[in-house]
């Protein structure tokens, strides 16, 4: 089922509309966003569900730029939705939608399965490829995730799985070097007392839980809990590699008209470089389940002003989603940003 997106402030939901006014609107973004030009008035009658006459839609549209819903570049040009009308338009016109079952079996297929690396390039790839926006996909931050459970299980003579079950019943993943060979049983011991010392608290705390352990064992002679802190050790250096931004293609964007502007593009592109402070920005913004979104200046970052960014939570402590021209269609976007969330937390078993 289709979750309910989030908006930035639910309480603001702008000005009550008269269901020809809504109609009106409705068709003015959707023909803005198809052909990013100004909407005629006989466009707009065209596109309307009930046939109204030129003068009611021309009335309409300037009641619609009374409240500040529309406006034009000039007075003999079309209308073209304003910043707030966008911001109506998604929050209060616009449904939850579902993509279609076909497509949903086919982007199950699409996202890589098995190495995490693969499957969040895979996930922004095809969310730029399918948007024509700037698709990305933030790792998990888990610093602040809580540990439950801790185990070890041999995958070979040189290799060993490391699994990390959360509060929440998610697992955290990391293959490392160990050799050994029949040792199970030993691992087995080692889980447990790893378990023991690290449940409870969060990843944070348990890298300085490991920090007092590793310190205290130089004066005693343990071979295994030595060997069990080294392995806890090298599979919490996941938290310092959390919170990478993948985006596995820049070039998608590049489609859209506003982006033709050199300034503009370079300011995006500035943005995306600074890494932490995108990461920062989607940390802000998001909420803790179903899809947020932002735009113009409820985006908190100055040089996305005039950006659009359309995001959801994955697993216990990833994100995804898209940033482009708030000229976007916020449906499509919308429903296909909630899916992935859903198939990137699935595929990571987060």
């Amino acid at each position: 089922m289709a979750r309910q997106h989030r908006d930035a402030s639910a309480e603001d939901a702008g000005p009550q509309l008269s269901p020809r006014q809504s109609e009106v609107l409705r068709a003015v973004v959707g023909a803005w966003v198809g052909h990013a030009q100004p909407v005629a008035s006989e466009t707009v009658a065209q596109l309307l569900p009930v046939a109204w006459s030129p003068a009611t839609v021309r009335s309409t549209l300037a009641e619609l730029a009374e409240l500040g819903l529309v406006t034009k570049p000039h007075v003999s040009a079309g209308r073209f939705p304003t910043e707030e009308g966008l911001r109506f338009y998604v929050r209060r016109l616009l449904g939850p939608r579902r993509l279609g079952s076909d497509e949903m079996r086919e982007l199950q297929a699409q996202v890589a399965d098995g190495d995490p690396q693969q499957v969040l390039h895979s996930a922004s790839r095809i969310l730029s490829e399918r948007t024509r926006q700037l698709g990305f996909v933030v790792g998990p931050r888990l610093a602040e995730v809580e540990i439950r459970h801790v185990s070890l299980v041999r995958l070979s003579t040189e290799r060993v799985l490391a699994v990390l079950v959360t509060r929440e019943g998610a697992t955290l993943r990391r293959v490392l070097d160990d050799e050994g060979s029949r040792d199970q049983a030993e691992l087995d011991r080692m889980a447990a007392i790893l378990s023991e010392t690290l449940a409870g608290g969060t990843l944070r705390e348990a890298r300085a839980r490991l920090a007092r352990e590793w310190r205290a064992l130089r004066r005693e002679a343990d071979r295994l809990r030595e060997r069990a802190l080294r392995l806890a050790r090298a599979a919490l250096a996941l938290e310092e590699n959390g919170g990478d931004l993948v985006i596995a293609t820049h070039l998608a964007v590049l489609d859209q008209p506003e982006f033709q502007d050199p300034e503009r593009l370079r300011e995006l592109f500035r943005a995306i470089d600074t890494r932490e402070r995108l990461i920062a920005v989607v940390d802000e913004v998001l909420g803790p389940s179903g899809v947020t979104v932002r735009l113009g200046a409820e985006v908190p970052e100055p040089v996305l002003r005039h950006c659009a960014l359309v995001a959801a939570p994955w697993g216990e402590a990833g994100a995804l989603g898209v940033i482009g021209p708030s000229r976007m269609d916020y449906a499509r976007v919308i429903a296909l940003v909630d899916y992935l969330s859903q198939v990137v937390t699935e595929k990571l078993g987060a």
